[in-house]
Order: structure tokens, then C-alpha cells, then sequence
């Protein structure tokens, strides 16, 4: 009887280490996404009332989770019954990441001065502010599902050879990893200016050290913005491009001779320019119609 106790613990020891180290792997595939994730969300949650911040993200966070528990049942049901549906999903969601890593290019190349010129901040009705802040949630609920459904995706394909028991607990560890990890950080990202404005008015004195860091932590804020969405965008290039790279043969067989950065960037922005320009072109014939 204890023998056959600790036989159980012992498996139960050895599939944990499975999973930790499928984890792993699969938490290295999806980092690029995450980073876009991350992103999109601490732009996303930024630009309300200080009082309103966390409770913004929070709604993001509980919709985040209902998105992963539609997603991992339709995702492991794919996988044991029509595994070949995982790699089409898995195109087109690469098609997706590519489109809007490619839009964000084309908006910086030929709307960058239109961008500028609109940077002032426009004022919105007091009263219109609850409707605004229901419609960002929605739209960042939106986008978090098909980030969600990437990511997923991705983990799964890294253990789609192990047991239906490991890819669960798998691709579970790494979607409650993404949605706690992302929007942890995304709260202190957003909380920055109000942590910094907190140190600033600690004490009286002026040019005190918690006055620096204070400064420092509000001026950042609008910088790390700004480089989440650099670094975002061209995660959502590499990782698009390493979607087609790894999944359609006739592009893991083009460029040979070129280090797999470089081709996954190049295949990624292609592939989401046709896509820009596809959409664009189909915008202007429903214009025309109507």
C-alpha cells in the first residue's frame, strides 16, 4: 500500500516536471506575443482619470480570463480530433500579427506627420466618459482574445506530440502565466506617474532625492509607452514571420542563405503589407458601391 502511494507521487513528481519543463519552451514561444500583449494593454489602460486606472485593468484582467476559458477547451478539442485545424488557425492568426505589425509601419511611414498633428489632446464631455471607458475596455477584451488565441495556439503546437495531460497543464500554466504576468506588469506601468507624483509630494523640501525619482518616474512613463510599442510591433512581425517560416513549406524553403531574424522580419512585414494593402483595397470598393 505505501509502495503503491509512492509510486503515485513519484509519477505525480515526473509529469510536474514535464510540465515545467514544456513550460518553459512553450513560455519562449509565445514571449514575442506577450510582449505585443503587453504592449497593446498598457497602451490600452493609460489615458483614464488616475482613480479609474486600476479598476480599468481589472475589468481587462476578469475578461482576459473569460477569454482563456472559452479558448483552451475549443484548443485541446482541435487538437485530439482535428489537429490539422490547429496549424490553419495558427496561418491565420499569423496573417493577423502581421496586419497589424504592418499597419503600425505603414501609419508611421505616410500618416506620421497626420499623427503629430493630432497629438493634442482633445476634451471629452464629463458626461461621455463612462461610455468612452466601457468602449476601451471592449476593444482591449477584443484584441487580449486574439492575442489569447495566438498564444494558445502556439503553446499547444510545442507540445502537441506529449499526452493530452501535459498539453492541459501545459498550455493552462502558460495562459495563467500570460494573463497574471501581463497585466501585473501592465498595473505598474500605468500606476508609474501616480507612484512619482506620490514621491515628488512626499516632503516639503525641493530638489529632495524622492523629488528626483519622482520626476524621473513620471517623465518614463510616456517613454516606456512608446518603446513597448516598438518593441511590440516588431514582435508582432518576428513572430508572424516565424508562424509562416515554421508552418508553410514554401516559406521555410525561401531565403536559405539568411540568418531566421532577419527572414521571420522580412516574411512578416511582406505578408502584412499584402494584407494592408488587400484590406485597403477592398475598403475602397465597398466605398464605391455605397
Amino acid at each position: 500500500m505505501a509502495s503503491g502511494f509512492f509510486a503515485v507521487l513519484d509519477d505525480i513528481s515526473a509529469l510536474m516536471d514535464d510540465v515545467a519543463s514544456m513550460s518553459k519552451i512553450a513560455t519562449k514561444k509565445t514571449a514575442g506575443i506577450l510582449g505585443d500583449d503587453l504592449a497593446v494593454n498598457a497602451e490600452k489602460a493609460t489615458g483614464f482619470l488616475s482613480s479609474r486606472e486600476i479598476p480599468v485593468l481589472w475589468a481587462i484582467t476578469k475578461g482576459s480570463f473569460v477569454n482563456k476559458l472559452i479558448i483552451l477547451p475549443i484548443a485541446f478539442l482541435l487538437s485530439a480530433y482535428l489537429p490539422t485545424a490547429i496549424t490553419v488557425i495558427l496561418v491565420l492568426g499569423g496573417v493577423y500579427l502581421a496586419y497589424e505589425g504592418a499597419e503600425k509601419v505603414y501609419e508611421f511611414i505616410f500618416h506620421r506627420k497626420d499623427n503629430a498633428d493630432g497629438d493634442d489632446p482633445i476634451e471629452i464631455p464629463e458626461e461621455d466618459l463612462p461610455e468612452l471607458e466601457k468602449k476601451k475596455i471592449k476593444q482591449a477584451i477584443v484584441t487580449d482574445f486574439i492575442l489569447s488565441i495566438e498564444i494558445v495556439i502556439i503553446a499547444l503546437s510545442t507540445v502537441v506530440n506529449e499526452t493530452l495531460t501535459i498539453q492541459i497543464a501545459t498550455v493552462s500554466v502558460v495562459a495563467l502565466l500570460a494573463t497574471v504576468g501581463v497585466y501585473g506588469i501592465v498595473a505598474l506601468i500605468v500606476r508609474m506617474d501616480d507612484y512619482g507624483y506620490r514621491l515628488i509630494n512626499l516632503n516639503e523640501e525641493t530638489d529632495s532625492f524622492s523629488d528626483k525619482v519622482g520626476m524621473v518616474l513620471v517623465n518614463a512613463l510616456p517613454k516606456i509607452i512608446k518603446a513597448l510599442s516598438v518593441v511590440g510591433t516588431l514582435a508582432l512581425l518576428l513572430v508572424s514571420g516565424g508562424i509562416f517560416s515554421h508552418n508553410v513549406e514554401f516559406f521555410h524553403h525561401l531565403f536559405p542563405g539568411l540568418p531566421s531574424l532577419v527572414k521571420d522580419f522580412i516574411l512578416g512585414l511582406g505578408i502584412g503589407f499584402v494584407a494592408v494593402l488587400l484590406l485597403q483595397l477592398i475598403n475602397k470598393l465597398f466605398k464605391r458601391k455605397s
